[in-house]
């Protein structure tokens, strides 16, 4: 779950719920790593208290502040029970400096591959791609040198994601990413937003919740200047597609294609459908009449009408 950071924690808390749900509800064992975060346990409280709130049995706070902890079997150990892992906000360059590469990061990995879900809002949503953003200015149009880019924990391979995307204005460097780096694509998450991965017939599928929407940037077919650009010079994108997905949308992330959505069936047209399967089995039962006399036909079409007369007489005294 890539969470766009600000989720709602007080009213709907759309997304935060769909993470306890999808971790086991009531038999939910919640890791929060707050690595990222510079309010020490305080933050590490304020999930505690929500995710028990709904419905999580157990929340623990998993969380090494540096490399050497990183390195410590006895922070990995700790996730090897845990049904979901929850990485918070703050600084997701210091967050892949501790984590990535380590055995807890790859701890993380593991969690994930037995059917841990794996949650991160703002940086703990940067870090799940193989490319992280590591700082940078907004801005809509893609500049040279506009952001820096680290590795990330490689949870979502070939992508670079972005967060608090539209309300920060974060287009330009998520652009100018891909104009370098075409094969990658890019994943702009708005706030209280999060893009559900899972694996389907090994196909990566995401699906949107919450408030705002996904943007990705597929840049496999792109015309770009970005490796002779000057330095913040604007940078030419070419033929980059674009793809804004709201909550409800389905997208193949293997295919780089939208999943159509499923039409809803119109009652009006069904009932249609319904009248129109009377009409066939009426004709096919005259038809099957052709060697009745006609005096047998004419009194069967009549206990037809009569029949028919009742169902709808009765059908208006129960509306009545």
């Amino acid at each position: 779950m890539i969470i766009g950071g600000a989720e709602d924690k007080l009213r709907r808390r759309t997304v935060l719920t769909e993470f306890v749900r999808a971790s086991g509800g009531e038999r939910a064992r919640i890791a929060v790593i707050a690595t990222a975060s510079s309010l020490g346990p305080e933050i590490v409280e304020v999930y505690d208290a929500l995710f028990r709130k709904l419905g999580a049995a157990e929340v623990v706070s998993v969380r090494p502040e540096n490399r050497e902890q990183g390195q410590d079997p006895a922070f990995a150990e700790a996730l090897d029970d845990v049904t979901g892992i929850f990485m918070t906000g703050g600084n997701q360059l210091k967050l892949s400096s501790v984590v990535a590469g380590t055995p807890f990061g790859d701890a993380i990995l593991a969690a994930r591959d037995r059917g841990t879900v794996i949650a991160g809002t703002s940086a703990g949503a940067s870090i799940q791609s193989s490319h992280m953003v590591a700082f940078g200015v907004g801005g809509a149009s893609p500049k040279q040198r506009m952001t820096q880019v680290a590795a990330g924990l490689d949870l979502l391979p070939h992508t670079v994601i972005d967060q608090h995307f539209e309300q920060r204005n974060r287009y330009g460097r998520l652009l100018m990413i891909v104009a370098q780096s075409p094969q990658l694509l890019g994943l702009g998450v708005d706030e209280d937003t999060a893009a559900v991965v899972t694996v389907e017939n090994e196909q990566k599928i995401m699906r949107v919740i919450g408030r705002g929407a996904v943007t990705l940037f597929d840049a496999s077919n792109i015309v770009s200047n970005a490796h002779e650009a000057k330095r913040s010079a604007p940078l030419l994108a070419s033929g980059v597609v674009l793809h804004v997905l709201p909550e409800g949308s389905t997208f193949n992330l293997t295919t780089r294609s939208l999943v159509p959505p499923e039409q809803e069936a119109d009652q009006g047209e069904a009932a249609e459908l319904v009248e129109a399967g009377r009409d066939l089995r009426k004709l096919a039962r005259d038809i099957d009449a052709d060697d009745v006399s006609p005096g047998a036909l004419r009194r069967r079409k009549s206990r037809s009408k009569r029949a028919h007369k009742q169902n709808h007489d009765e059908s208006e005294v129960a509306h009545d």
